[in-house]
């Protein structure tokens, strides 16, 4: 049987593309245990150090599974879609999306999981599950980090399609253009470069602020600056600005895995 994610290893970025184009990459329970092992056993993995998700076919991802889902156990499957749409919040490392044609519902909420998405002009996006009577329930906090509750509830209620351009007006995505699949692997092979004390520390205060007022959100800020003012890492950035050259990462232990396929 077809593997359901595509999973290339290119140096320290890590290539997962959605694999039903027959689907439109519709998740179903299968695809969704299979994308949340590659990005966890990803974020463990001291050799990666970026992500890069895209979706075979002509989708990036259509959303829920409709065939699965009336026969499904829907406590598995509910249990699983918690683990996909949360996983955002989770990662310590980037996760970046190249989108084309639908993303709609879950495939919405799975980018408003990624930290940098570009999207082709033809992208389509929306949470459209109130046209089969059903709210957006689990990819509801994921969309509203990303675009503002507001706006989370408009979308929610009227279940619209939107496009690229709003999309990124909206913030939901960061870029249009005509190739997103380049830009997006210029943009993840670039992260996957830099400092992976740094960026596990940024994320991990970005979650930790979150829902915190002023005096709380500074006190966390404050420690993790101390803690990265401590790091290896910051001490080699400072070392090679001063001697202007590219820095060499503690953190990255070894020498670099060979790019290939």
């Amino acid at each position: 049987m077809r593997d359901t994610v595509h999973i290339v290893s290119d140096g320290r970025l890590l290539r997962l593309a959605l694999n039903r184009p027959d689907k439109r990459n519709a998740l179903n329970l299968e695809l969704c245990r299979a994308l949340v092992e590659a990005l966890e056993a990803a974020d463990r993995d001291p050799a990666v150090g970026a992500i890069l998700l895209t979706g075979n076919g002509k989708s990036f991802c259509a959303g829920m599974d409709l065939h699965e889902i009336a026969d499904a156990d829907t406590g598995a499957v509910s249990q699983m879609h918690e683990q996909l749409f949360t996983i955002g919040a989770r990662l310590g490392k980037p996760l970046v999306a190249a989108v084309h044609g639908a993303a709609l519902a879950g495939g919405s909420g799975l980018v408003a999981n990624c930290h940098i998405v570009i999207a082709a002009g033809d992208a389509t996006f929306g949470l459209t599950e109130i046209r089969l009577g059903l709210w957006p329930f689990l990819v509801f906090r994921a969309v509203t980090a990303a675009v503002g509750e507001r706006r989370t509830i408009e979308l929610a209620l009227t279940g619209r399609v939107f496009g690229a351009a709003e999309a990124r007006d909206l913030g939901l995505v960061h870029e249009v253009g005509a190739d997103p699949a380049a830009r997006a692997l210029e943009v993840a092979s670039a992260l996957a470069e830099s400092s992976p004390t740094a960026i596990r520390s940024g994320l991990r205060c970005v979650q930790e602020v979150r829902g915190k007022d002023w005096r709380q959100a500074g006190e966390i800020a404050q420690r993790a600056r101390r803690e990265v003012f401590e790091t290896a890492d910051f001490h080699e950035g400072i070392r090679a600005f001063r001697e202007k050259r590219m820095p060499r990462w503690p953190s990255i232990s070894g020498p670099l895995p060979e790019k290939g396929g």
